[in-house]
C-alpha cells in the first residue's frame, strides 16, 4: 500500500474527478461517512476498483456528531441483545489493539449505586458479562467501589443516596478524525474518492438495473456520469431519498433521532473518572474530552430536513437537568462552551421486544437490501460495527454481481488486519517523533496531542514545520491547536472550507467558548493562501463561518425542533447554499 497515495489535496481531487467521469467501476459507493468509508475500504482491499462519493464534507453528516465511543452498548444488554452487543465488543477490542490503537484509548467510567444489594447485584451481573462476551482483555475488568472510593475519585458527585459505585472500563473515539482516516486508506488501495459530489440522479441499462449515477460538482457547478457494476447506498439518514432516486422499493425506511452533545470545562467537575448515570428516558454519559466534559445523549424523533439538525432549547435543559441530578454543584447555560446535534439512521418498525416504540427502543441492528438490481442499501446499525456493515454490503454487492453473472474473483473481507495509515509503524515513528520535538520548539505535551490526532502519520506535519517553522506556533485562540494543522487538513486531508477544518479536523467549533470565532481569522488565511483565494473569497468563507456560529446559537434558544431548525437553516452548508 502507497500511503503517499492517501494524499488528499486539491489537485488529486481535480485528478480524482477526472477519474470518475472516465472509468467504469465495479462499486460505487454513495455516503462519506464512517459506513461508505468503511465499504471503500473493505472493497478496494479485496482488488475491486471503487468509487466513493460524499455530498459536503468528509464525515460531515452523522460521523462527525456522534457519541465519540466505541462501545458495546452496555443498555443493550438489558434489552437481552446480546449478538449486537458481543459485536460490539468485538470490534471495540480490534480498534484499540490493532486497527487505530492512535485515534482509540480506553476509557474509565464509575456508575454511582443509589440502591443496595440489588442494584450492586444487578449492575455486577452485566458488567460481568460486558468484560467477558466480546472484548475480554481490550481493557480492564469491572470493579466495585465502596462510597468512599467513588467520591475519593469523583468528589463532584452528590453523595446524597449514594452507597457506592462500580467502575468499568469502554473506548472513546474521534469520530470524524477516524472516519477521515478510512477514506484515505481506501484511497491508498486504489479507491477514487472525492468530496462536495451530490447524486442528482440514478442511471438504469436497459433491462432495468442501475448502472451508474449522475454527481452535480458542488464546488464548479459541472456534472459528471459516473458508471458503475453496482452502487452502493451509505448515506445513512439520506438513505430513503437515495433509493427514491434509484426508483427501487424498500421493505424498510430509516427513523431519523436526534442525539444532542454539550461540552463544558473539565474544572467544572470534579472527578478523575468518567461517569455513567441513569437518565430520565435513557441513559447519560459524562466523559472525558480533552480540557472538556462530554455530555449526551439525548434521543428523540427528527423530522424535518436533515443536512441541519439543531440542538433546541429544550435538548440542552434536559440534558443539564439529568447531569445535575448527580453532581453537588450545578451546571448553568453559562458553563457552556459547545453543542452538537447528531441524526441516527434508525429502522422504523424495528421496535425492541416488549418496548414502546420510541426512538430509544428502535433497534440498532443494520440491514441490507437490494431493492433493485445493481443497487444494495445498507443502513442502520452503530458507529462501532462500521466494518461489520462493510463488509456485508459488500458480500451482497458481489452476490448479486455474481448471480447476474459479472463473476468477481475475489476475497474474502480482510479489514479486520488491515489498520489504518494513521496506526502503520506507529512505534518506530513515536519514537523518532518523540526525539524530535524539542528541536522543534514543540511545547509539553504537543507532541503527545499531534500523535493522538495524527499517529504515524504526524511525521507528514513535522515535515511541514521543519520547512516552516512558524508552522509549529498555535492558532490565535485555537485551543492548543496549531497552524500546520490548518494547514494540513487543505494539503492532505481534502479541506475545502473554513467550516471543514474548524468543525471536523479540528473540533474548535465546540471546544472553545467563541466556538472557534476568532480562530478562523488565522485558518481563513492559512487556507487562502493555499486554495488560491482572492480577499473577497477569504471575506466570504470567514463571514459565512461566522454566520453559521450565528446561526447555530440562536436556534439553541428556540425550544422547539421545526423552530430551531428554521433559525440554523438560514445559513447552511457552504457547499449547499451555492448550489
Amino acid at each position: 500500500m502507497d500511503v503517499t497515495a492517501s494524499i488528499l489535496s486539491p489537485a488529486h481531487r481535480q485528478l480524482a474527478l477526472v477519474e470518475l467521469a472516465e472509468q467504469k467501476f465495479d462499486l460505487l459507493v454513495i455516503g462519506g461517512g464512517v459506513t461508505g468509508a468503511g465499504v471503500a475500504l473493505d472493497a478496494s482491499s479485496r482488488g475491486l476498483s471503487v468509487a466513493l462519493v460524499e455530498m459536503r464534507d468528509w464525515a460531515a453528516g452523522t460521523s462527525s456528531r456522534s457519541g465519540k465511543l466505541f462501545h458495546g452498548g452496555l443498555r443493550y444488554l438489558e434489552q437481552f441483545n446480546f449478538g449486537l452487543v458481543r459485536e460490539a465488543l468485538h470490534e471495540r477490542g480490534l480498534m484499540l489493539e490493532k486497527l487505530c490503537p492512535h485515534l482509540v484509548h480506553p476509557i474509565e467510567f464509575i456508575y454511582p449505586l443509589k440502591h443496595r444489594v440489588w442494584e450492586r447485584a444487578y449492575m455486577g451481573a452485566g458488567l460481568f458479562l460486558y468484560d467477558t462476551i466480546g472484548g475480554a482483555g481490550a481493557v480492564p475488568r469491572h470493579k466495585h467501589l465502596s462510597r468512599v472510593q467513588v467520591l475519593e475519585r469523583a468528589p463532584g458527585l452528590n453523595p446524597k443516596g449514594m452507597i457506592g459505585g462500580i467502575s468499568f472500563f469502554d473506548a472513546q473515539v474521534d469520530d470524524s478524525r477516524h472516519t477521515m482516516e478510512l477514506v484515505r486508506t481506501a484511497a491508498a488501495y486504489g479507491a477514487v474518492v472525492a468530496s462536495a459530489l451530490k447524486v442528482v440522479g440514478v442511471s438504469h441499462d436497459s433491462h432495468g438495473a442501475v448502472d451508474g449515477v449522475e454527481v452535480r460538482d458542488l464546488e464548479s457547478g459541472n456534472s459528471i456520469l459516473i458508471s458503475a457494476r453496482h452502487v452502493i447506498n451509505a448515506t445513512g439518514v439520506w438513505t430513503d431519498e437515495i433509493q427514491k432516486l434509484a426508483c427501487g422499493t424498500s421493505d424498510f425506511s430509516v427513523q431519523a433521532s436526534k442525539g444532542v452533545h454539550i461540552l463544558v470545562p473539565r474544572d467544572k467537575i470534579d472527578s478523575t473518572v468518567s461517569v455513567f448515570v441513569r437518565a430520565e428516558d435513557s441513559v447519560l454519559f459524562i466523559r472525558t474530552w480533552g480540557n472538556h466534559w462530554l455530555i449526551g445523549t439525548t434521543d428523540t424523533a427528527w423530522n424535518n430536513e436533515l443536512d441541519h439538525p439543531a440542538a433546541t432549547s429544550t435538548d440542552i435543559e434536559y440534558l443539564l437537568r439529568n447531569v445535575n441530578a448527580v453532581l453537588n454543584v450545578a451546571l448553568t447555560e453559562a458553563d457552556i462552551d459547545g453543542v452538537y446535534a447528531g441524526l441516527r439512521p434508525l429502522i422504523k418498525g424495528q421496535v425492541i421486544k416488549g418496548h414502546s416504540g420510541a426512538t430509544s427502543d428502535l433497534s440498532r441492528e443494520h440491514v441490507v437490501e437490494t431493492p433493485i438490481p445493481g443497487f444494495t442499501t445498507i443502513t442502520g446499525g452503530k458507529y462501532t460495527t462500521y466494518r461489520v456493515m462493510a463488509a456485508d454490503a459488500v458480500n451482497e454487492s458481489l452476490k448479486q454481481l455474481n448471480s447476474r453473472g459479472e463473476l468477481l474473483d475475489t476475497p474474502e473481507s480482510n479489514t479486520q488486519d488491515i489498520p489504518l495509515i494513521g496506526a502503520r509503524d506507529l512505534d518506530q515513528a513515536t519514537l523518532e517523533l518523540y526525539d524530535q520535538a524539542k528541536s522543534l520548539g514543540l511545547r509539553a505535551g504537543e507532541m503527545d496531542r499531534l500523535l493522538g490526532r495524527y499517529g504515524s502519520m504526524t511525521r507528514e506535519l513535522v515535515k511541514l514545520i521543519k520547512f516552516r517553522p512558524e508552522l509549529g506556533q498555535p492558532i490565535a485562540g485555537g485551543g492548543g491547536y496549531l497552524r500546520v494543522e490548518a494547514l494540513y487538513a487543505v494539503t492532505h486531508e481534502g479541506a475545502l472550507h473554513i467550516d471543514d477544518v474548524l468543525t471536523r479536523r479540528t473540533h474548535l467549533s465546540i471546544e472553545t467558548p467563541d466556538q472557534g470565532v476568532e480562530a478562523a481569522g488565522e485558518v481563513a488565511e492559512i487556507m487562502g493562501a493555499e486554495l488560491g483565494w482572492t480577499p473577497e473569497r477569504k471575506a466570504m468563507e470567514l463571514q459565512h463561518y461566522l454566520d453559521r456560529v450565528a446561526a447555530e446559537l440562536a436556534a439553541h434558544q428556540v425550544p422547539d425542533d421545526a423552530g430551531a431548525q428554521a433559525k440554523r437553516n438560514l445559513v447552511k452548508d457552504v457547499r449547499l447554499s451555492r448550489n
